[in-house]
């Protein structure tokens, strides 16, 4: 009875991470063809939600996107026509791993150039923050001198003593 109980719980509690925000309505009768949309769905961005896959997204976007990609496993595409499909309908940006190609270069190359630009400007900080904090040399003998002569020059002799 225990092994039963325990069974139903962790059936309960699988589904529920499986289901995420898949609507019952949304699913399809056949397992298989579940199993591929669902795939095809972790692979798509929430247009809406950002870098959120629309298998997980609770914004209607998403469930549209679901039910589309669903009509389409169901009309026979297999999971890359699905997948160009909504590249066609949304772009590049709809895809989780969008490819390297020159409409993306943006999307793959923008992560690296901003860090190498925030990388240059701390080291610029840096240095100009040790030029400052520097102690400066100590004068010459020839020096110091020199800047007596001109403090003896500019200063009347009441002040000097």
């Amino acid at each position: 009875m225990n092994n039963q109980i325990l069974f139903a719980l962790a059936v309960m509690l699988t589904s529920a991470t499986i289901a995420l925000a898949v609507e019952p309505d949304e699913m399809l009768a056949d397992p298989a063809l579940e199993a591929r949309a669902r795939e095809v769905s972790q692979q798509l961005r929430c247009v809406v939600c950002q870098n959120q896959d629309i298998d997980s997204s609770n914004a209607g976007i998403a469930r549209d996107m679901r039910v589309l990609v669903r009509e389409r496993i169901v009309a026979g595409d297999s999971n890359s026509e699905v997948l160009d499909a909504m590249v066609v309908r949304y772009g590049n940006y709809v895809l989780l791993r969008p490819p390297f190609n020159t409409l993306t270069y943006a999307l793959w190359v923008a992560p690296l150039a901003l860090l190498l630009l925030a990388a240059s400007i701390g080291i610029t900080v840096i240095r100009q923050a040790r030029r400052t904090h520097e102690q400066p040399d100590e004068l010459t003998t020839e020096e110091e001198n020199a800047l007596r002569s001109v403090i003896d020059t500019q200063l009347p002799t009441e002040s000097r003593q």
